[in-house]
């Protein structure tokens, strides 16, 4: 996020994109709503009927995989009606005329063949985002997770500095994270490109840098593989081992067949995590992690807010905290990786991490957090991102072309599904499914289809269907509703009974590699 969770009550509009935010980030959430019922507008893009539906002004139902066309003919109707910020436009960036030249081909009515958004709602929208003082943009994976993915999040970025809504508080792009410490492991290096921090493993600086730092000599300045790649190796037979830390690829991954297969033919898979998951039952060897109530270290936030957790209980049987199982492999590989405690950790991420340079252990344990970037421990933190200059000095505007779904429907798989959560579960359910309350609200997994699909199809809700991709089949329970449009299910990925991901598509995004789990073709089918 550029900006603070803190500063979205203050907000005069949101433009909410692919986020369920009351479902999966509720204390957000409910932070925005505060602010809509306080006078704040809510411009909704969703295909969906999500509960942010009844508090928005303009809901946007747009078709599936078409948000940068979208966010083009928005940002055209700004620029045609003359509505941009022409000051922070001229002195904050560069390549405006190219972005206008792109926009240009996007008008209401191109917009509206492409979207089914009406033209005249788009108008609206555009009018009400450039007659905001202080919009934030507020988004999550179901802008991210398509093959265009980086080009959604670019065009997000646009909008933002065409309306000058950057680089001030409660304005900003904003990206909620899945989980509690996404933006912690990115920040480390959890990324095939960089190391903490976000330094470029090509540049042999930052390589000399760490070598120093770790003793060591011959680090590799090539940049590494992601998740999708890893998996299509271990199956072609080019990658020989995996170690998967908290992570659940067979439930998580699309197209778990091919995830199953990959998995199968590695020569070693180690997984470390809390429970025995679906992956972890596959694995050669199952490394017995400590929970979060169990260890003592620091998570990162959605806001880039660096917090201290203390250990609570100890860890049951053999489990121990992952850095302390970390530590032990590398000594016996032959690396003398000497940590004594977390805080030793954090003083090494002070030397090697400009951003964090001033976030000591000594100081989050006094203030709540401290929110990166903080140089040094004068520092007081960053609230917003971007505030008098952009990290690189003006803010490039990267216009994108529309690029329809990777996979679109035909007449034998001729529906939509798209995924996502529900409110009770969370994620593959390693652990929500563990929990009897939790699992009493949401026991199993639901199709959501369209009353008019649902009655062509003879298909009532509590029927059992059969939901079909070309990557295999699942059953399931139907639920017919108005949430979701025409010719789109929707299901969430959390049930090993209906594994979702069995069906989804691993096209992905040429760029971050993230599948397009938001959009693949289906059939759907009463079962006899």
């Amino acid at each position: 996020m550029t900006n603070s969770i803190n500063e979205v009550e203050d907000a005069d509009l949101f433009f909410v994109t692919g986020t369920n935010t009351t479902a999966q980030h509720p204390l957000i959430g409910s932070r925005m709503i505060n602010a809509v019922e306080r006078g704040a507008k809510l411009i909704l893009v969703d295909p969906r009927e999500i509960q942010l539906a009844k508090f928005a002004h303009l809901h946007l139902r747009q078709n599936i995989g078409t948000d940068v066309a979208v966010l083009n003919g928005i940002m055209n109707i700004i620029i045609e009606e003359d509505l941009y910020d022409r000051d922070f436009v001229e002195n904050r960036t560069e390549g405006f005329q190219e972005l206008k030249a792109v926009v240009s081909r996007y008008s209401p009515n191109v917009v509206e063949q492409i979207s089914g958004i009406r033209s005249k709602d788009l108008i609206e929208a555009a009018r009400m985002f450039a007659a905001a003082d202080k919009a934030m943009i507020l988004y999550a994976m179901g802008i991210t997770q398509h093959v265009t993915g980086t080009d959604n999040v670019k065009s997000c970025a646009n909008l933002a500095m065409l309306t000058g809504n950057i680089g001030r508080p409660s304005t900003g792009v904003n990206p909620l994270r899945g989980q509690n410490n996404v933006q912690g492991a990115c920040d480390m290096g959890a990324l095939p490109v960089v190391y903490t921090g976000y330094q470029k493993v090509v540049d042999a600086a930052i390589k000399d840098k760490f070598e120093d730092a770790w003793g060591i000599e011959g680090l590799d300045d090539k940049p590494g593989l992601t998740i999708t790649s890893m998996m299509s190796e271990a199956q072609k037979g080019s990658l020989k081992a995996l170690y998967i830390m908290g992570e659940n690829p067979m439930m998580s991954d699309p197209d778990s067949t091919h995830i199953e297969l990959a998995l199968s033919n590695l020569d070693l898979l180690i997984v470390q995590d809390i429970f025995l998951s679906e992956t972890a039952s596959l694995a050669d060897i199952v490394l017995p992690a400590a929970s979060f109530a169990e260890k003592s270290g620091t998570y990162t936030n959605t806001e880039r807010r660096v917090q201290l957790s203390h250990k609570a209980v100890d860890p049951p049987g053999q489990a121990r905290a992952d850095w302390e199982i970390v530590q032990d492999i590398c000594r016996l590989c032959g690396y003398p990786m000497n940590y004594k405690s977390p805080a030793d950790i954090l003083d090494e991420i002070n030397r090697v991490t400009p951003s964090y340079a001033g976030i000591t252990l000594e100081r989050i344990e006094k203030e709540f957090g401290l929110q990166w970037p903080c140089p040094n421990q004068e520092h007081p933190g960053t609230a917003y991102l971007h505030k008098d200059q952009f990290t690189k000095g003006l803010g490039t505007f990267l216009p994108c072309e529309f690029k329809p779904l990777a996979e679109v429907p035909d007449q034998e798989y001729d529906f939509i599904l798209t995924t996502g959560r529900v409110y009770f579960q969370y994620h593959t359910g390693t652990m929500t499914r563990r929990i009897s309350l939790l699992e009493r609200e949401a026991p199993e997994a639901v199709v959501e289809i369209n009353p008019e699909d649902a009655k062509r199809l003879g298909i009532k809700t509590n029927d059992r269907v059969e939901l079909s991709s070309r990557r295999g089949t699942i059953r399931l329970k139907a639920e017919v509703t108005d949430r979701v449009p025409k010719k789109v299910v929707f299901s969430t990925f959390h049930y090993i009974e209906s594994p979702v991901n069995l069906l989804t598509n691993p096209a992905h995004d040429p760029v971050a590699g993230i599948p397009e789990y938001k959009g693949c073709a289906v059939r759907i089918r009463r079962c006899a």
